[in-house]
């Protein structure tokens, strides 16, 4: 699958999301969320075959807590999707370390060739960020309106995310390995 289609697929229900809340409602655009998001997973797996752990899980509980909120007409669903979502990732990644085990080398080793050392810190910060935005989810939506719940969830949980991401620079550099030096 082309790096366009997969941008699109991963983009395209959140930002329908967005669109569908301001022009109808929180149920409405929970609707849109949880339909794109099971069209995206099956287009995925059309190209691919195949979905990778972290949409896969995601789409789950869309669904799970999508219906919730449709069926119940209760919000509630919706905005706990996040701090799940986020708490089940982090599990993964922190349980993996204390197996000894960097379960995020799995997930980016094709884009990352990091130490065994590398692949231990940034399994270690990526868990606990997913906590730090569990966290923030819940701050968030307990004690803000709707409306700045759905501009948060839709532009500040990426811009966090990207400048989280971009801040794990150094370490990658420090501990990348060359493989295309020949042994």
């Amino acid at each position: 699958m082309n790096n366009k289609l997969k941008m699109i697929l991963d983009i395209a229900p959140l930002a329908v999301f967005f669109v569908v809340y301001k022009a109808l409602g929180i149920r409405e655009a929970t609707a849109a969320l949880t339909v794109l998001t099971l069209l995206s997973l099956a287009i995925t797996y059309y190209k691919t075959k195949k979905i990778a752990i972290a949409p896969l899980v995601t789409g789950v509980v869309v669904v799970i807590f999508g219906s919730l909120t449709i069926y119940m007409d209760d919000d509630y669903f919706i905005k706990i999707k996040p701090t799940l979502v986020n708490l089940i990732f982090a599990s993964i990644l922190l349980g993996g370390l204390a197996r000894k085990k960097s379960l995020l080398r799995h997930v980016m080793e094709s884009a990352l060739s990091l130490d065994e050392r590398g692949w231990q810190i940034l399994t270690m910060r990526y868990g606990w960020f997913f906590v730090f935005l569990a966290g923030l989810n819940e701050v968030i939506w307990r004690n803000f309106s709707t409306d700045f719940w759905v501009n948060f969830k839709v532009f500040g949980m990426f811009s966090i995310t990207i400048i989280f991401t971009l801040l794990q620079a150094r370490l990658i550099a420090k501990h990348s390995i060359d493989t295309t030096k020949e042994n």
